[in-house]
């Protein structure tokens, strides 16, 4: 992309792999604790992964405002509630593992 600029295509979650992740968090957090997001007209580099393999974009929830984490991502008072690091990669790594014992099927 240094010499040609290459537009950055959408972002598309595959259906299988959104509902495989719906799933595995609706498992793992509860139904209550995972909602659709809203969609964004965004420009983002994980759009080149969906293009070569089944993948959905997912978000873990960072804000609490007990602590002053509400933020939006590009102020320079972001930060997060880095309590939710863990269930954040909990929640990937239930994603990674479940979705390869059923494709190893």
């Amino acid at each position: 992309m240094e010499n040609t600029l290459i537009a950055y295509p959408a972002t598309v979650n595959d259906e299988g792999m959104f509902n495989h992740v719906k799933e595995v968090g609706e498992h793992l957090l509860g139904e209550a604790n995972v909602e659709l997001s809203k969609l964004v007209m965004g420009a983002e580099d994980f759009s080149f992964y969906t293009r070569r393999m089944p993948s959905a974009a997912f978000y873990i929830g960072v804000r609490n405002e007990s602590i002053g984490a509400a933020h939006l991502l590009h102020s320079p008072y972001f930060f997060i509630d880095e309590e939710v690091l863990p269930i954040g990669a909990a929640l990937h790594t239930a994603v990674a593992m479940s979705y390869l014992d059923i494709t190893s099927l």
